[in-house]
């Protein structure tokens, strides 16, 4: 039997991708602070990274 070829997961490519593009940028806020944060945001269906992202943005454009 032919040995297997070693394939890579969509996950891995993924994580390989992101690690290659894209920055982590971290900030540490009062639990209550983040839990109403996440809280707005699902209930307006809108992905959290959306709105920091924006905020980057319009912070550069000043």
């Amino acid at each position: 039997m032919a040995e297997k070829r070693k394939t890579h997961t969509s996950t891995d490519v993924k994580r390989r991708y992101n690690e290659k593009t894209y920055t982590l940028i971290s900030a540490s806020i009062p639990k209550e602070t983040a839990a109403a944060f996440k809280a707005k945001c699902a209930a307006e269906g809108i992905p959290q990274a959306q709105i920091i992202k924006r905020a980057i943005e319009a912070f550069l454009n000043e």
